[in-house]
């Protein structure tokens, strides 16, 4: 399965098979967190078999169900922590759909559980993300169209069809109950390179910051990446 197949095919899942993680794919997602810890200066965790985060009663109000695997999105508290939990973690989430993993991301509905995660000074959790084999493999929710979160300052019938698919990609990312805050410009071309400004909008529920990191990863998935420059 490609990045871009997985993107299309995946849901949000809440409930899950008790099993533990096969080791394959546990080893690949702990492969892939070293990684981003390194790139998005990041203290990711996987924690594995452990099913209190998930039994409180803010789960049950999430609908949690074996939720006894998941990652700890973690970091140094600074402006950006937010859309770099986002862009990297839906790097994983992504990656476990490849493995044949389902995942949600989760933003209240968790406990922490003392002893299960590490943080270093000036750290704080912003996350986390439930991850396992899903009793379903979820369900699509009803999305915004291209033309409500994207725009371009040139004529339209010129702008690149890649910035298009971009937009596709980023409007089946998941977001904060789906709400899409986010916006996609196509700016014109500086020093022979296209140029795209995304942009997080406002919302009463927040998380929109890291709605925005998600949303970029997936346009960067459906746009190329080595077509274009964030401005």
């Amino acid at each position: 399965m490609t990045l871009q197949e997985a993107i299309e095919v995946r849901h949000s899942v809440r409930a899950y098979k008790d099993l533990p993680l096969e080791e394959k794919a546990a080893r690949a997602l702990k492969e892939a967190i070293d990684e981003v810890n390194q790139k998005g200066n990041l203290h990711v965790q996987l924690i594995q078999n452990e099913p209190k985060a998930f039994l409180g009663t803010l789960a049950k109000y999430g609908k949690f169900r074996n939720a006894n695997n998941y990652i700890v999105m973690a970091g140094k508290k600074t402006e950006d922590l937010d859309e770099r939990v986002g862009y990297y973690g839906e790097h994983l989430v992504l990656l476990a759909q490849t493995l044949g993993l389902n995942t949600c991301w989760v933003g209240l509905s968790y406990k922490k559980v003392p002893g299960t995660y590490v943080l270093d000074e000036g750290e704080k959790i912003a996350c986390y993300i439930a991850v396992g084999y899903g009793e379903t493999q979820g369900v699509s929710h009803k999305i915004k169209t291209v033309e409500q979160v994207s725009s371009s300052k040139n004529d339209a019938a010129n702008t690149p069809s890649w910035f298009r698919k971009g937009v596709e990609a980023a409007l089946l990312a998941p977001t904060a109950v789906n709400q899409q805050k986010f916006s996609f410009e196509y700016v014109g071309v500086k020093d022979n390179r296209h140029q795209v400004r995304a942009k997080k909008g406002f919302s009463l529920i927040g998380y929109c910051q890291m709605d925005l990191g998600i949303a970029k990863y997936h346009f960067e998935i459906g746009a190329g990446k080595e077509n274009f420059d964030w401005v």
